[in-house]
């Protein structure tokens, strides 16, 4: 049995910026440092910045008045940046500047009179927080059946934005779906998905078609892993999503010979080294890795902790 990794896997820029931001500002104020919900979907994340001081609400109300706190990697809603204000909290919003991009889009095509149609899963915390940051009429779909009841007339003024961890083909194939009962519809295309979830899906793509079962690992609430597991699926290949090596069955692995792994945006590489070290205990005799574009995109912290990094004395050497 060998060992094959998709290139890129794992954390992408905007989960390495939230998890920095919460660092930074366990550092900066100490614990505790409260968070709106899970700052990535990744529970071995999540639980490391909970032993460190975080902590995780999912209501502003449970945040005490005056406290620290951080929004999470997902985006938040007007109403939640109104009430954590209301509540004088000190904010530091870890929200993905491609999320924040949606943001902006929806609400410039709203302001412009447009109804606004998000392509994406209701209930998702990103979804959630773009439709709460429109302030006009707003809709969500993710099947043809929901684009055909949208209670839109054909010549409306309408404009779409999509979640940025959707699949690449579904998100085309209901875009499409848009175009063709709505001809005016204004939207970005493809754009609104995050290049990493594009580079994430192209490799698994090409990581299907040299293996013969493909371990994902990521949470089973991360929407880009789940992702990741459906176009390994559309291949033709067995793929599992796991949350860590413990998760690995056996079963699994009968008469394969070649073993792919790739994990979702929010998975740490560590837990890939895992996964290695579980299949080499199994019989794994090689690792290889394949040809993939190296990501550099980085983006910069909040101004507040770039403001206090700067302020902060520079050690003595020696």
């Amino acid at each position: 049995m060998h060992t094959v990794l998709a290139q890129p896997r794992g954390f992408c820029a905007g989960v390495s910026r939230a998890i920095d931001i919460v660092d930074r500002v366990l550092q900066m104020h100490g614990a505790p440092v409260y968070v709106y919900h899970e700052i990535v979907h990744n529970g071995h994340v999540v639980g490391d910045l909970a032993s460190r001081g975080a902590v995780f609400v999912d209501d502003i109300a449970a945040i005490p008045q005056g406290a620290v706190a951080v929004f999470s990697a997902h985006g938040v809603s007007t109403a939640v940046v109104e009430a954590a204000k209301e509540r004088g909290l000190h904010i530091y919003d870890a929200t993905c500047p491609l999320v924040a991009k949606v943001h902006v889009q929806a609400r410039k095509y709203s302001k412009q009179g447009h109804a606004i149609v998000i392509v994406g899963h209701r209930g998702h915390e990103e979804v959630e927080g773009t439709m709460g940051s429109v302030p006009g009429e707003v809709y969500v779909v993710s099947t043809l059946d929901d684009i055909a009841a949208l209670p839109l007339a054909p010549n409306d003024a309408i404009a779409y934005v999509t979640q940025t961890t959707l699949s690449l083909d579904d998100a085309r194939h209901l875009i499409d779906a848009l175009k063709a009962r709505f001809p005016a519809i204004e939207g970005p295309e493809l754009d609104d998905i995050c290049y990493a979830t594009q580079n994430r899906q192209v490799a698994v793509r090409a990581l299907a078609h040299e293996v013969d079962v493909v371990l994902v690992i990521g949470a089973v609430n991360s929407s880009n892993s789940n992702r990741l597991r459906e176009v390994s699926m559309q291949e033709g290949v067995p793929s599992y999503l796991i949350a860590d090596a413990s998760e690995i069955d056996v079963a699994w692995l009968a008469g394969a010979t070649r073993v792919g792994i790739t994990a979702g945006a929010s998975t740490p590489e560590v837990l890939v080294g895992e996964v290695r070290e579980r299949l080499r205990a199994l019989g794994s005799t090689s690792v290889r890795q394949l040809a993939g574009p190296r990501e550099t995109v980085r983006f910069r912290l909040p101004a507040a902790i770039n403001s206090a990094a700067a302020a902060a004395p520079v050690p003595a050497t020696a």
